[in-house]
């Protein structure tokens, strides 16, 4: 069984609502490939790593969360650039990638993967970047102690979590954000939640989290943005009935 890429790509953009995202890289078709796709690959960075994990497992086509081209960097293409470029042309595979747009799908997307692997209750999204809600609220079923809730981020997504702020505190409601969502820890305040939970963490990070009373937790950027994609690649195989392989890439960040 084999799909085209102008039917991978239309079927990718539409359930993504692409056209309703604006982001800070182009999501969708980035490397043109072969037009025939038999066999797809999934992942979280396209990293030469993933790129040659890739041409090992004669994908046809690529589909990650980071891609390229993104707003601010240099548009040279030398170097790493280049070397990763060169292994998708030479091997004719297509690379697509979707940024905002799997952070934020109601169904495949990071945040809610997140919330479901959680046991997260009661979601809502928040907006944070017009016109979708990058910060999500929750809560959970019954109160757990912060210590605890890090102990559970840690045995879920098999990495050493940052936990601050008032460690003890029981935590009832919750907010969180995939990936490098720091900087919202004062919004998860004002929502009035117990507990705020994303990938990375910044220096002030620490004092706001102490100084304004959230339980603040730094769980990895790469180990909360795994699902999104791996779910949406789970989606594809049984929609076009093609194999799609899930490789993760180990990144302690």
């Amino acid at each position: 069984m084999s799909i085209t890429r102008l039917e991978l790509q239309n079927y990718l953009n539409g359930l993504l609502r692409v056209n309703e995202i604006n982001d800070y890289c182009p999501n969708g078709l980035q490397v043109e490939g072969t037009n025939k796709i038999k066999k797809i690959v999934t992942g979280v960075t396209a990293s030469q790593a993933l790129v040659d994990a890739a041409i090992d497992a004669k994908a046809d086509a690529l589909i990650v969360h980071h891609g390229y081209f993104w707003k601010g960097e240099s548009q040279v293409i030398s170097g790493m650039k280049k070397r990763r470029l060169s292994a998708l042309l030479a091997n004719d595979i297509n690379l697509y990638a979707y940024h905002l747009p799997l952070d934020v799908h109601p169904e495949f997307g990071n945040n809610r993967q997140l919330a479901s692997l959680l046991d997260i209750q009661n979601i809502s999204a928040v907006s944070s970047v017009k016109p979708v809600g990058v910060v999500m609220q929750g809560s959970f079923e019954e109160e757990i102690e912060g210590a605890a809730l890090q102990a559970k981020l840690q045995e879920l997504l098999g990495r050493e979590v940052l936990i601050e702020g008032p460690v003890s505190k029981s935590i009832s409601s919750v907010a969180w954000c995939t990936g490098g969502g720091q900087g919202f820890i004062e919004q998860a305040v004002e929502l009035g939640v117990d507990a705020f939970i994303t990938g990375e963490v910044s220096e002030q990070t620490v004092h706001t989290a102490r100084e304004m009373g959230i339980t603040f937790f730094a769980a990895g950027h790469h180990a909360t943005e795994r699902y999104g994609v791996k779910s949406l690649g789970e989606h594809i195989a049984q929609h076009f009935d093609v194999p799609v392989e899930f490789i993760d890439i180990n990144n302690p960040a």
